[in-house]
C-alpha cells in the first residue's frame, strides 16, 4: 500500500478546498441547499468518496493529521460557551431535562432495536447491540473502546471491523438526514425563530453580503476565547484526580459560558469589545467547526463499509427509519413544538447516528437560513458530549448482562 501522509499545513490546505467545494457544490444543486445539508458534510463525503476509490483501485491511502482536528473542536465549543448567556440556559433548563429523559430512553430503545433486528434475520443479538448505540450514539470512540470485550469475552468476531463500519454510516448518514426533518417541520407548522440577536453559530455566507468583523473586536475574540480555552484546560487538569472525567471540549464550553457570564460583572466589557454573538465570534465558530468537519468527512475510511453484510445493513436501515420517527414524533413534540424544537430534532439525529459536530453541523445549516437558536446550541451539546457517553454505559452493560448471561 502506498500512503500519502498530510502534515498539519497540508491538512488545513486539503480541509479548506474540501469546505470550498462543499459550498461551490451546494451552490449549484439546489436539492442540497434546499434541504440544509451541511457545506462541510457535502464537500467532506465526495472527498472521501474520492479518496475511497484511489484506496480500492490504486492501493493508495491519503491520510490527515486529526491533532489539529481535535484543537479546532476545542476552539468551537469554547465559541459556543462564549454564546450562552445565563438567562438562555435558564430558559432551556425544562427542555435540557426533557431532551436528557428522551435521550437515555433512545439509547435504550436503539440498542433493543439492533438486538430485535439481529435476532429476527438469524444473528448474534450481540452484533445487533454493536450496530446500536455502542456504535452508533457511542461513535468511533466507543466501537473501539467496546470491541475487544465483545471479542475476548464474547466471542464476537470483527467486533472493531463492524463497529467502526456502523460509526461511520451513522456519521454519514446523520449529517445528512438532520437538514431535511427540520426543513420539513419550520415549512409545515410555520415556525419562527423568537431570538432577538444576531446568529451565535452560523454567518451569513451568501455571495454579495457583508459580514461586519472589525480588528479590534476580532483581536478581543481571539483574546477571550484563548483565555476561556486556558482556563478549560486547568478545570481538566483538575478533574483529573476525581472520579468526573469530562472531554476536554465540555470543560472549555463551560469555562466560556463562565467567561462570558463574568464579564459584565467584573467590568471587563468596558475595557474590551464584547464579543458575545457577535460576528467575530460567530465567524470563528463557523470556520472551526467547518474545518473540523471537512477534515472528520474527508479522513472516514468509507471501505469499511464493505464490511457489512445484509445482515448489519438490516439493522442500520431500521435504526435511520426509527430515529427518524422518535425525532420526529417523539423529540419535537415534547420539546414544545416550537422553533427551538425543531432546530433540537434535526441536531438529534446527528447526536443519535454520529456524533456532537455532525449535530451542530445540522443546526448551523438550519439557524443559518431560517434564524438563530442559542438555546439549542447548548442543550444538544451537553446531552450529547457527556450525558449520553455517561449513560450509554450502563446500558450497554446492561445489555451485555441479559444477553451473555
Amino acid at each position: 500500500m502506498h500512503i500519502l501522509a498530510l502534515d498539519g499545513r497540508w491538512t488545513v490546505v486539503s480541509a479548506i478546498l474540501v469546505l470550498f467545494f462543499g459550498k461551490w457544490l451546494n451552490s449549484r444543486v439546489r436539492l442540497l441547499q434546499g434541504f440544509n445539508v451541511p457545506e462541510p458534510v457535502t464537500g467532506g463525503l465526495v472527498a472521501s468518496c474520492f479518496l475511497a476509490l484511489l484506496f480500492g483501485f490504486f492501493d493508495f491511502k491519503v491520510s490527515f493529521d486529526l491533532a489539529l482536528r481535535d484543537e479546532l473542536l476545542i476552539v468551537f465549543f469554547t465559541t459556543v460557551g462564549l454564546s450562552a448567556r445565563f438567562v438562555t440556559l435558564l430558559r432551556g433548563g425544562k427542555q435540557l431535562l426533557v431532551l436528557l429523559i428522551l435521550a437515555v430512553a433512545y439509547l435504550i430503545l436503539q440498542s433493543g432495536t439492533g438486538v430485535a433486528i439481529a435476532l429476527m434475520i438469524g444473528l448474534d443479538p450481540l452484533v445487533g447491540l454493536i450496530g446500536g448505540s455502542v456504535s452508533l450514539s457511542g461513535g468511533h470512540g466507543t466501537a473501539i473502546a467496546w470491541a475487544p470485550i465483545f471479542t475476548e469475552q464474547y466471542d464476537v468476531t470483527q467486533a472493531g471491523e463492524f463497529g467502526i463500519a456502523c460509526a461511520t454510516f451513522g456519521l454519514v448518514l446523520g449529517g445528512v438526514l438532520g437538514g431535511p426533518l427540520a426543513r420539513q417541520l419550520i415549512l409545515k407548522h410555520n415556525l419562527q425563530s423568537d431570538a432577538d440577536a444576531l446568529l451565535s453559530v452560523g454567518v451569513e455566507q451568501a455571495r454579495g453580503k457583508d459580514v461586519p468583523v472589525d480588528y479590534e473586536r476580532m483581536l478581543a475574540t481571539i483574546l477571550i476565547i484563548s483565555i476561556a480555552i486556558g482556563l478549560g484546560l486547568l478545570l481538566d487538569k483538575a478533574l483529573e484526580s476525581t472520579s468526573l472525567q469530562l472531554p476536554t471540549f465540555v470543560s472549555c464550553l463551560f469555562t466560556g459560558i463562565v467567561v462570558t457570564n463574568l464579564a459584565p460583572i467584573l467590568k471587563i466589557n468596558d475595557r474590551l469589545p464584547k464579543p458575545e454573538r457577535s460576528r467575530s465570534l460567530a465567524l470563528v465558530a463557523d470556520i472551526s467547526l467547518g474545518l473540523f468537519l471537512a477534515i472528520s468527512l474527508a479522513s472516514l475510511e468509507l471501505w469499511t463499509l464493505a464490511d457489512l453484510g445484509f445482515g448489519l445493513l438490516c439493522i442500520l436501515g431500521a435504526q435511520v427509519l426509527v430515529v427518524m420517527i422518535w425525532a420526529r414524533f417523539v423529540v419535537f413534540k415534547a420539546l414544545d413544538s416550537n422553533y427551538d424544537a425543531a432546530v433540537m430534532a434535526s441536531g438529534y439525529i446527528g447526536l443519535s447516528l454520529g456524533a456532537t459536530p455532525t449535530a451542530i453541523a445540522n443546526m448551523t445549516a438550519v439557524t443559518t437560513r431560517f434564524g438563530p437558536s442559542p438555546r439549542a446550541f447548548i442543550i444538544i451539546p451537553l446531552i450529547g458530549a457527556f450525558f449520553i457517553d455517561v449513560t450509554n454505559a450502563f446500558v450497554i452493560q446492561g445489555y451485555i448482562s441479559i444477553l451473555a448471561g
